[in-house]
């Protein structure tokens, strides 16, 4: 058995994990086109970049193959039923040399490149397409292997949207040359607002969350170019734990990282820090200087459900993902049952279905499932508001 059909949901969600990881490191690539491979059972991979105006083929982070085959790969590759279908295609969509079989048998290339080395059949899809350069990640299998089949081809499109996405960011973000106008308009999407400041607390740079928060004035303003909670509490604990992050001392406890912003209501922010002095996240904040992170979170401002994605990776059926979503609104089973017509022991069924399939024991853990699910990022339908 391959493809989806044998993949944990742990796998499946590790391994969009390190895709995303991927953006940040792009030497953790190879591990991953591994990791990949291995789950459609295929022995060689990688990513590819073509550049069309110079006419060449650069085989990047790849692996199982001989150097004799990837210079005769290099040589042919404008001649390939690759090359052809990427010019094409949509970044993305997933193609198969077995899809076309005159691709395997028949072609010049498959008679120069592929037979010799023993090459079956090839999965792959472009991943990247700026200006005139071409980047596709494929992976392959040798003669004595079957030819991919649906199962592997799911698992593909299944994938690729995520790693368009990791390469897409990498190359817009460039960790040797990052454009800080680049960066703004990432921080510019996410639902929190993020602060960034230098070592002695000045703040350099706010979201357009983060700027929206400091003109309503009800918890967070900022004084002097610092950050100042309303809370006079607040106020001296945001300071330390800021002093703390950005000296990015290992013996800080975690749980000053996380601080409560209250207003005068009854309500406010939750504050949480992480320390950019080291490491990849060092060399991301580079353009700002900026030695500590302070995302404000709204806790009443959530995001939206993530429900078809949600329900795709826990093979939920149409009926089982609308009682889900219902009792996320904070509905009872009784509620649920009215507003969606039908019984209450029906939603109970579904209920039951879902926590197997979620391997969760009760709605809460569902629920609380459905939430760590959600994506940090502003909709259209989530537009920051003037004040």
């Amino acid at each position: 058995m391959t493809g989806l059909d044998r993949l944990s949901a742990k796998t499946l969600s590790d391994t969009i994990g390190a895709i995303y990881d991927c953006a940040l490191n792009p030497q953790h690539w190879p591990d991953t086109c591994r990791s990949i491979a291995q789950l459609c059972d295929s022995t060689a991979g990688g990513i590819c970049v073509h550049d069309v105006r110079q006419v060449q083929n650069d085989q990047l982070f790849v692996f199982g193959y001989e150097q004799n085959f990837l210079q005769e790969l290099g040589k042919h590759y404008a001649e390939s039923p690759m090359a052809a279908a990427d010019m094409v295609s949509n970044v993305g969509d997933v193609k198969c040399l077995s899809m076309e079989p005159s691709a395997l048998s028949g072609s010049r290339f498959s008679q120069k490149v592929l037979q010799p080395f023993g090459i079956a059949d090839i999965i792959w899809f472009p991943a990247l397409r700026t200006g005139g350069r071409m980047a596709s990640m494929h992976v392959s299998r040798s003669r004595n292997a079957l030819h991919y089949q649906e199962p592997e081809l799911d698992l593909f499109k299944l994938l690729s949207p995520h790693v368009c996405r990791a390469l897409t960011i990498s190359d817009a973000l460039d960790i040797r040359a990052l454009r800080s106008e680049m960066l703004e308009k990432t921080l510019d999407g996410l639902l929190a607002g993020v602060f960034l400041g230098a070592r002695d607390g000045h703040v350099v740079f706010m979201n357009a969350t983060a700027e929206h928060q400091v003109r309503a004035g009800n918890s967070i303003r900022v004084v002097n170019n610092r950050l100042c909670p309303s809370d006079v509490a607040a106020r001296e604990a945001l300071a330390n734990a800021i002093e703390h992050a950005a000296r990015d001392e290992s013996h800080t406890e975690m749980s000053q990282h996380y601080l409560a912003i209250p207003d005068a209501y009854g309500a406010g922010y939750i504050a949480t820090l992480l320390p950019l002095s080291g490491g990849q996240r060092r060399n991301i904040a580079a353009p700002f200087a900026a030695s500590v992170a302070v995302f404000m979170q709204d806790p009443v401002d959530a995001p939206l459900m993530p429900g078809e994605a949600f329900a795709w990776l826990y093979k939920l059926t149409g009926g089982e993902l609308r009682v889900l979503l219902a009792l996320a609104q904070g509905l009872g089973a009784k509620e649920a049952a009215d507003i969606l017509g039908i019984t209450e022991p029906t939603v109970r069924t579904h209920l039951q279905r879902m926590f197997s399939k979620t391997e969760t024991p009760r709605q809460a853990d569902l629920l609380r499932l459905l939430q760590n699910s959600t994506p940090p990022i502003r909709t259209p339908q989530q537009p920051v508001l003037s004040s």
